[in-house]
This record gives C-alpha cells, sequence and structure tokens, in this order.
C-alpha cells in the first residue's frame, strides 16, 4: 500500500472514540458547503489533524467564516450549521 508523505499526523482521535483521518475531510474542490462537511473541517483543525492556515488556503475561507462555524457548532451543535436554521439561530 502506497502512502502519501504529508506534514502532521494522518489520523487523530475524537472525545468520542473514533478515528478521523484527512480522507474524511472534504475534498478541496467542495463549493456546497453542507453541515456534515463544516463539521469535518472544524473538527479536523480543533483536534489537530489539520492546521488552520491550510484548510483555509486549501477551501478558501475567511477567518470570519471560520470563526463562525466554530461558534454555531459550539453552540447550537449540528442544527447550527444547517443552512436553513441560520436566520432562526441569529434571531436568539
Amino acid at each position: 500500500m502506497f502512502l502519501r508523505k504529508v506534514e502532521g499526523p494522518r489520523s487523530v482521535t475524537l472525545p468520542d472514540g473514533t478515528k478521523m483521518t484527512r480522507s474524511d475531510l472534504p475534498p478541496a474542490t467542495t463549493r456546497r458547503w453542507v453541515a456534515s462537511r463544516k463539521i469535518a473541517v472544524v473538527r479536523g483543525v480543533l483536534y489537530g489533524l489539520i492546521p488552520l492556515t491550510d484548510a483555509k488556503k486549501i477551501y478558501g475561507l475567511s477567518d470570519e467564516e471560520f470563526n463562525s462555524w466554530v461558534s454555531a457548532f459550539a453552540e447550537h451543535g449540528k442544527e447550527g450549521l444547517k443552512a436553513t436554521s441560520l436566520k432562526k439561530h441569529r434571531q436568539l
């Protein structure tokens, strides 16, 4: 089996005991951001799988956009990252 050489860890263990690898991250060509893809990027950065600078460069994210994902996920969980519930959570 061939493993491509990458900087940093190949996998990390999340608090619930599951393993997250680089293959769990969305592709770099992602343009449609659903909640599950946002969560994958947030978890990847927060648990050290990928550095924030790399995530911003790969996915074309701004600091403000990434920080809004982190705060929405922290406050409301997966539901907070869904575009359909964004308006509801902002009104609270």
